[in-house]
């Protein structure tokens, strides 16, 4: 994992203009065939708790997950690590609305469209509307926040919006806790709750 993690930075850093050749020369090392796309650390926590559950090991399958740090990215990403660059297999996940961009990424690097899921606004509200919002609230209670999300629900932005909103807003609100429910919220699925694009993605790699 760590020797995965190590490619996963070099591949940070080429993306921001530094050189590639560690990056190429990892990418051999570790056998490295599939690179999953996905726009930040929550959708990372999330990919790697599911296939945690159905025991499998990514990084030893020749799998990197990747946060772009935005959709925008996804074109700089798919050109050095797909067909024009690595030529590694592309998989990923996005959202209805950044769609657009990976069309017109992928098209640029020639990279296939197959595998890649679309979720309706993120990946926090598919698995917010998997769960249900009873179930979420008590992740939420049983993780000791249940005062900060009794507080959040009090302000006047949140009066009167439905409780996927809220909830979806609050996971939002503090640094960190995006990732951490995204660990958290697939912990809390049943086999058959999986979302959809996560599902398909996991068995697509």
């Amino acid at each position: 994992m760590a020797d995965m993690r190590a490619f996963r930075d070099e591949v940070t850093d080429w993306v921001a203009g530094g050189p590639g050749e560690a990056a190429r020369e990892l990418a051999a090392r570790l056998g490295v065939r599939t690179a999953v796309l996905l726009e930040g650390p929550s959708d990372l926590a999330a990919v790697e708790t599911l296939a945690a559950r159905r025991g499998r090991d990514l990084a030893a399958e020749g799998v990197c997950v990747v946060p772009m740090g935005g959709a925008m990215s996804v074109g700089r990403y798919a050109s050095l690590l797909g067909p024009p660059g690595l030529a590694l297999r592309l998989a990923g996940l996005c959202d209805e609305r950044e769609q657009p961009f990976y069309d017109r990424g992928l098209e640029r690097a020639r990279a296939p469209r197959r595998d890649f899921f679309v979720c309706v606004s993120d990946l926090e509200e598919e698995l917010i509307r998997a769960l249900g919002p009873a179930k979420v609230e008590e992740v939420i209670r049983d993780e000791g926040d249940i005062r900060a999300w009794q507080t959040f629900l009090h302000q006047p932005a949140q009066h009167g919006r439905p409780r996927q909103q809220q909830l979806r807003r609050f996971l939002g609100t503090k640094k960190g806790r995006k990732i951490r429910y995204g660990h958290l919220l697939v912990e809390a699925l049943a086999p058959e709750q999986v979302p959809a694009p996560l599902d398909d993605l996991l068995t697509s790699l």
